[in-house]
């Protein structure tokens, strides 16, 4: 096993679309930060001067139909969780997410556009240690009939997501796997946003899904799908799930070492899982990887402070 160094973009790349929920038309682009930096959203369009918001648990303001950043002055971004579940996933620890609206751009409904963008600015190491969340004891949370919980785990960061809908199309789901970027890119990185055509009179009164259409939404009725290109996978809405989790708790501001199970879980149950675990001091600490192949045993203050510790294979090698 290696241990790595941070890294960041080489350069800058851009998307653009519309909002899934604004439908209002957007343009993001993605591009390098400092040393432990982490994700800054940088904010333009706005009257007088840009804004900037850390990407963090304590800057979630929404978390109802998606992931809402902002601060005393209202939301900033909103739909966040793609773009970070892409960042993270591909295992980028520093970057500007500079965004001229007030949505991320939905895209295809995946985070394909997003790992994209990262492929052509690229991704260089940084001259400091990665470090990590290490989480020490199981964290739990319940919201309604939803139940999360983040544990320990020796080999990085996994997700297990359980999927329940009483729509018979989609049924019970269920995906799990340890997070790297190549496993990231193949099984988890294409799954679209789903939604049923129950729902969107409902969403549309409520100011929701303006911008969602077949061509970045998977919809059902209670009999089929109803996009004519069929899924991209079998358990495409499981997987979603999993993209959403990553992207939703890359807002602990490093990446986790632990293991995350949901069931039936959506944004808010994950942030209700996260922000659980980061209040409780005793339930984990940073550890920072150096560059040794044998096993250290970690030692340091639990909660804060940086401590020697073993990186798991989740987060691969240096990349220059």
């Amino acid at each position: 096993m290696k241990f790595s160094r941070q890294t960041t973009l080489r350069a800058q790349a851009t998307v653009a679309g519309v909002g899934v929920h604004s439908g209002l038309p957007v343009t993001l682009t993605l591009g390098p930060a400092p040393v432990d930096a982490g994700f800054v959203f940088v904010r333009t369009g706005l009257e007088g001067s840009d804004r900037e918001i850390q990407a963090t648990a304590d800057q979630v303001i929404a978390t109802d139909f998606a992931t809402v950043l902002g601060d005393r002055d209202g939301p900033l971004v909103s739909t966040a969780e793609h773009v970070l579940a892409a960042l993270r996933g591909m295992g980028v620890d520093n970057a500007t997410i500079e965004i001229d609206g007030p949505e991320v751009p939905i895209m295809d409904g995946s985070a394909a556009a997003f790992i994209a963008a990262i492929d052509q600015a690229g991704i260089v190491s940084q001259p400091a240690q990665r470090r990590f969340i290490q989480v020490l004891k199981p964290i739990s949370a319940k919201v309604g009939d939803s139940f999360g919980e983040i544990r320990p785990y020796a080999n990085g960061f996994r997700v297990d997501i359980e999927i329940d809908f009483t729509n018979p199309v989609i049924g019970q789901q269920s995906y799990g796997f340890d997070l790297n970027p190549e496993r990231f890119r193949r099984e988890v990185g294409r799954a679209r946003t789903f939604g049923l055509m129950c729902d969107v009179a409902r969403l549309w009164s409520a100011g929701y899904a303006l911008g969602a259409s077949f061509d970045n939404t998977v919809v059902f009725d209670d009999e089929r799908l109803l996009n004519t290109e069929g899924l991209r996978y079998a358990d495409e809405c499981a997987r979603h799930k999993v993209l959403d989790v990553i992207g939703d708790l890359a807002l602990a501001g490093l990446p986790l070492l632990g293991a995350y199970r949901s069931v039936r879980g959506g944004h808010k149950l994950n942030h209700a899982v996260l922000t659980a675990l980061l209040a409780d001091r005793t339930a984990w600490r940073v550890v920072e990887g150096e560059a040794v192949r044998r096993t250290t045993r970690p030692v340091g203050e639990v909660g804060r402070g940086i401590v020697g510790g073993r990186i798991a294979a989740a987060y691969g090698p240096d990349v220059s």
